[in-house]
């Protein structure tokens, strides 16, 4: 097969979550363990990191992959979902999965899928294991795509654990209390290896500590033992933050500079240093202009995109992923700081989200672009806009997420500010997203 013909064959062929919802996944690490065995156990070849949590995954994976390739090392990363090409999810020192090995990993193993009949994601999970342990990667950074104690990725025994922060998302999948949802995470850590909390969350604490004294697993609330702050406030228009850290009281890291600018990335650094400061631990060699580097140049090392995204100027667009209510709470916080006359806001959702609760936390005054995304699981814009304006928010139903864009920049004076978000999939259809 071309490579075109082989990604048709991975959509339609299997179910694929981030298309189809809940269908597409399926608990149980059974299909993936199956595979991997009779792949050869390539999950068993590389070290990793594992990391799981509720929003702050993404950012802290590609931290950390950035500030370890600035230190010398070959380091895998597994993210999910991608934005625009499939090769996204997979990466080698920050470059996306080369077509040709998807070609012929799946020629290879297609008659074993057909025997096991593995989800979407499943197949990713062992297609990503199986480049890491050809690549030899010095460590690879791997994502949970959902939950944890069930998720695909659950199968490898990582040097080191890291589990962001707790919210509501997927409670079909995941329990409906935030001590549930935590459970679910707290399933990545595995016996006698170490594990890390990014934010100490009330509500969750004794969770991560019953079920990191039963593995026998050291268990760190990183923001227990780092303390970060804005060393200057950042500008809307910059595209980096200065970090003044502190580690147990003391001055640890004055002026780090973060090319990821959502303010919510505060929240990530305890737990990336943390984690850091364990692999030290067990060998690896991080010095701070390491550190410094891999902040400063993540986006760039690691390709990341999406978060908090500065798109233009005059008017300010910005663009964010956000798509549940910890994640826009904290962006339209952040939102609402920034002067300006008008706030535009394009918005598209997915279908299986808890909308009404999404739509109570955004701003009345707003003018609003309603889209949808190119995928079955997007909320029609017609009906979005319909549930939007029982709650007070009022706007245009445009459909595609491009139309909406160009409404909005049209609409827009030079001191208005453009917000695009609301899901995943509408900033991944954003065009300016690929050429800045």
């Amino acid at each position: 097969m071309t490579y075109n013909e082989t990604l048709t064959y991975l959509y339609e062929q299997l179910p694929m979550f981030q298309k189809v919802g809940a269908a597409g996944f399926k608990k149980g690490l059974g299909n993936t363990e199956a595979l991997v065995a009779a792949m050869g156990h390539p999950e068993r070849r590389f070290r990793a990191v594992h990391v799981a949590g509720t929003n702050g995954k993404g950012s802290s994976s590609n931290l950390l992959a950035a500030v370890l390739q600035a230190a010398g090392y070959r380091v895998g990363l597994y993210t999910s979902p991608h934005l625009r090409e499939f090769t996204e999810r997979i990466r080698l020192n920050g470059q996306e999965l080369p077509a040709d090995y998807l070609v012929n990993w799946v020629a290879k193993w297609r008659p074993l899928f057909d025997e096991i009949e593995p989800s979407f994601f499943e197949m990713c999970v062992a297609l990503a294991y199986c480049y890491f342990a050809d690549s030899q990667v010095d460590i690879a950074i791997v994502e949970v795509g959902l939950g944890g104690r069930l998720d695909s990725t659950n199968i490898i025994t990582p040097l080191v654990s890291l589990i962001t922060n707790i919210s509501f998302d997927h409670q079909a999948l995941l329990g409906n209390t935030l001590p549930e949802i935590a459970a679910e995470k707290a399933g990545i850590i595995k016996p006698g290896v170490p594990a890390i909390v990014s934010q100490s969350q009330p509500e969750v604490l004794s969770v991560f500590e019953k079920v990191a004294r039963e593995a026998a697993a050291p268990l760190t609330f990183a923001d227990q033992q780092y303390q970060v702050e804005l060393a200057v406030p950042t500008r809307p228009e910059s595209t980096s933050q200065l970090l003044n850290i502190s580690r147990s009281g003391a001055e640890y890291l004055e002026k780090l500079e973060l090319s990821l600018i959502g303010e919510y990335q505060l929240l990530n650094v305890p737990g990336v240093l943390a984690v850091l400061d364990e692999l030290r631990q067990q060998g690896f060699s991080i010095p701070e202009t390491a550190v410094r580097e891999g902040f400063r140049h993540t986006r760039k090392l690691t390709g990341f995109r999406g978060r908090w995204t500065v798109l233009g100027q005059r008017p300010l667009v910005i663009c964010d992923t956000g798509h549940n209510e910890a994640g826009l709470r904290l962006v339209m916080a952040q939102l609402s700081r920034i002067p300006k006359q008008q706030l535009h806001i394009v918005l598209g959702v997915v279908n299986d989200k808890d909308v009404t609760k999404m739509l109570t936390l955004l701003p009345t005054e707003a003018m609003y672009y309603f889209c949808q995304a190119n995928i079955p699981r997007a909320l029609p814009a017609t009906e979005l806009a319909q549930r939007a304006a029982a709650v007070g928010l009022h706007g245009t139903a445009y459909g595609p997420v491009m139309a909406a864009v160009r409404a909005a920049r049209a609409a827009a004076t030079a001191e208005d500010v453009v917000f695009i978000g609301g899901s995943t999939f509408v900033v991944a259809e954003v065009e300016e997203l690929y050429s800045e």
